[in-house]
């Protein structure tokens, strides 16, 4: 896993490997898709039965891939280099990284609307609805929730499991992010796969938002808020990083939004502190970065142990 942080670190997924090939995670969302048009039908029972056949299934094909893989590659440094090398597409990194620096950078020059196309390709929210303040936060809180789902959590679930481990991970959190829905559609549908999100974040989430406040600047200030504000948030796992990001930096951040259809009425968390703008954006990036990091630190001295 710390060979697959560190190809991602410094390759990303390359744009001209992903117009010829995709990506893994499409090729799962391809088949979700195709499950979702084929079993998502009848009434709410029967829906709920196809969601969980679904879910299964689709888990199931991702880690027997991984297994099937893994129990073929060598022992030793080819092996532990093999397996960084296709593990790589599954971390997320420095493309997380990448989308919300795209936010600050014409945020901290005051050009709104070129923020709002950037902080539109990471959040559902309305981003025409949004004030600088708001485009901030909306950044922000995917900086943290997408610090445990897109990076902490697959690294973890790999330590752990090895490629199936890692390749189960990244089905879970597809489909949760695909069919995990509460909407008339996916709400019996999807309930299988949020719920099983859910359990596989448990873990990852907790830990994500202990590294982003044991490396900040303020940590008895951060894990003060994730006590405090952790549960206040409507996931019951982004909470954690959110909330360790807003109390290491002194930030507020959920609250109300404004999505295409609906208005959330979301508490805030940490509501004490100040609206974020292009500066602390950069601060939560170095704090993100500093935690990625931590976690690799963690790895290499679990692996020498």
């Amino acid at each position: 896993m710390l060979a697959a942080l560190a190809i991602d670190a410094a390759f990303g997924w390359p744009a001209a490997l992903f117009a010829r090939i995709g990506h893994p995670v499409t090729w799962i969302g391809k088949l979700i898709s195709r499950l979702d048009g084929h079993f998502n039908r009848g009434g709410p029972i029967s829906r709920r039965v196809a969601g969980i056949g679904t879910a299964l299934l689709v888990i199931g094909l991702s880690a027997a891939a991984g297994w099937a893989i893994q129990s073929r590659l060598p022992g030793g440094l080819d092996g532990i280099v093999l397996t960084g090398v296709l593990a790589w597409p599954l971390v997320a990194a420095r493309s997380l990284h990448e989308h919300v620096a795209a936010v600050a950078a014409p945020l901290g020059r005051g050009d709104l609307a070129a923020a709002r196309q950037a902080v539109a390709l990471i959040v559902g929210r309305d981003p025409e609805r949004l004030d600088a303040a708001g485009i901030a936060r909306a950044a922000l809180e995917s900086l943290a929730e997408n610090a445990s789902d897109g990076v902490i959590a697959p690294l973890f679930w790999g330590a752990a499991l090895g490629l199936p481990g890692i390749a189960a991970y990244k089905a879970i959190n597809t489909l949760d992010s695909m069919i995990g829905h509460r909407t008339p559609r996916h709400e019996a549908f999807g309930w299988a796969s949020a719920r099983i999100d859910d359990l596989a974040n448990l873990l990852p989430a907790r830990l994500t938002g202990l590294l982003l406040a044991l490396v900040s600047a303020r940590p008895k200030a951060a894990l003060a808020c994730m006590a405090r504000d952790a549960g206040h948030h409507r996931s019951p796992n982004a909470g954690w990083p959110e909330a360790a990001l807003a109390g290491a930096l002194g930030l507020r951040l959920s609250g109300p939004r404004v999505y295409a259809s609906r208005i959330a009425d979301e508490p805030w968390v940490n509501a004490a502190g100040a609206d974020p703008d292009a500066p602390a954006m950069r601060r939560a990036l170095a704090l993100y970065v500093r935690g990625v990091l931590a976690w690799a630190a963690l790895s290499l001295a679990a692996a020498v142990l």
